[in-house]
């Protein structure tokens, strides 16, 4: 064992015995039956057919197929050991035009998946919302629209009033920097749209959904429940000491990180990034009393993370403005390996993040609620992975959280993204994440060494 690693295994074995693990899917990126039982087209159904957004034209249709496999990937979850599935409901399975009554088919599914969870000792953690729009509500404005916070919470009590009696822990939105600024300003994700007066509005009219949602849960809720939201966030840090380096770290982290924090937790949008705004002619579409709504009190904030990034106040090409006159904030390479989505693995950044959220927004406990590499795994002729890069990665991250929890972070859970591989979004099938690899061609399941080492890493932490 290097000194690294076992530095590692020591700040681990610190974490307590009640500390949560856990696993963690989403519903396009493994269900499939794009269209059994009901189910209507969604904005990544639609995406996944426009040609050239996609890698190698693939799409989720069938996916890992876990529509019909969900009984024995959930033995496959409780053979890891964890106590905790986060997975998302499909929005276009329970409400096929994203309006309306519910079809009672799609919910079926997913009260079939909670008494499975639960007869198996795990318990469901609920994400309401991870990416998949219904194409009506698309095809009516989207997120950039008011009335698509509207019909969200009320899809959100569809699922509630029907599984609450099992579900404690509830996650209104998955990640909604994604939703607004790759789908609606970059368009690298569904719908694709590249406006980022659109990816304002969505960003705002997606903390309203978030709050309106929250606010008749909790109203209707019949036992107690812990409710939130999670977001994906890094570090944010100046490539140099120059004012326009510390400028252009100062709007990625407003842009990425505070922009929502802010509201959800303080009842307000950060200064500094309304006034930013202000100089590109976009303002906020707040009416009065939705911060109000956007900040309420939630129980839980989950963290996604993946890398952290350096930024620069000027271009490849000495540029301090980009096409359109606005200043720059280039990413500049901290110089670390990297996982095979190009992304740097700082683990020392996931310190860093949890102890400033912490400090800066006290009294709300985090949890990881993703948190995993892709890498480019070889199985050998019996289907194992011995994914060395993937299982230090894991290691290096979960110590990173034990070492911020050491300093004062409330954290109180750990989620690996992701149970399996899956369709990964605009890079079809060409990503693997996943703890379990899966071949697309049998959907056979093998647990790769990473897989075998969380779980018995669980093992050691919990003393058995």
């Amino acid at each position: 064992m290097t000194r690294e690693s076992a530095d590692e295994a020591a700040l681990i074995a610190s974490l307590p015995t009640d500390f949560r693990w856990g696993v963690a899917t989403s519903a396009y990126q493994i269900e499939g039956a794009h269209d059994e039982d009901g189910r209507g087209p969604s904005i990544w159904d639609t995406y996944c057919r426009t040609p050239g957004m996609v890698e190698g034209g693939e799409n989720g249709d069938v996916a890992c197929d876990h529509y019909h496999r969900m009984p024995a990937d959930i033995a496959l979850i409780k053979s890891l050991g964890v106590d905790v599935y986060r997975f998302s409901v499909a929005w276009p399975r329970v409400q096929p035009g994203g309006r309306g009554p519910a079809n009672e088919a799609g919910l079926d599914f997913y009260d079939r998946m909670v008494d499975e969870l639960l007869r198996s000792n795990v318990d469901p953690w609920v994400t309401l919302y991870h990416w998949d729009l219904p194409q009506e509500l698309e095809d009516a404005g989207g997120w950039p629209e008011r009335d698509t916070a509207y019909r969200f919470a009320d899809y959100a009590m569809l699922v509630f009033d029907r599984l609450q009696d099992r579900v404690r822990t509830w996650t209104t939105l998955n990640e909604p920097w994604c939703s607004a600024m790759l789908g609606y300003y970059e368009g690298r994700q569904a719908p694709g749209r590249q406006d980022f007066g659109d990816a304002m509005d969505a960003v705002h009219h997606l903390l309203l959904g978030h709050g309106l949602a929250a606010q008749r849960m909790r109203a209707a809720a019949t036992e107690p429940i812990q409710l939130g939201i999670t977001l994906n966030m890094g570090t944010a840090t100046a490539a140099t000491e120059s004012l326009a380096d510390q400028e252009a770290a100062r709007r990625a982290d407003g842009l990425g990180a505070r922009i929502y924090l802010d509201p959800l937790l303080r009842g307000q949008y950060p200064g500094d990034i309304m006034d930013d705004l202000s100089v590109r002619g976009i303002k906020m579409p707040v009416i009065d009393g939705d911060l109000a709504i956007i900040s309420q009190p939630i129980d839980v904030l989950g963290v996604n993370y993946y890398s952290s990034h350096r930024f620069s106040g000027v271009d490849a090409d000495g540029r301090t403005e980009d096409a359109d006159g606005n200043p720059v904030s280039s990413t500049v390479p901290f110089g670390r390996p990297v996982t095979a989505m190009d992304w740097e693995i700082v683990p020392e950044g996931f310190t860093q993040l949890l102890v400033r959220l912490s400090k800066e927004y006290p009294g709300i406990p985090l949890v990881i609620t993703e948190n995993g590499a892709a890498f480019d795994d070889l199985p050998d002729p019996s289907g194992f992975v011995a994914d060395h890069d993937r299982t230090a990665y894991l290691s290096a991250h979960i110590a990173a959280v034990a070492a911020a929890r050491q300093q004062g972070a409330d954290v109180r859970g750990y989620f690996a993204w992701s149970l399996m591989d899956n369709f990964e979004w605009s890079y079809g099938y060409a990503k693997r994440f996943g703890l379990v690899h899966v071949d697309y061609d049998t959907q056979v399941r093998t647990p790769k060494q990473s897989a075998l080492w969380y779980r018995d890493t669980i093992r050691r932490v919990r003393g058995y």
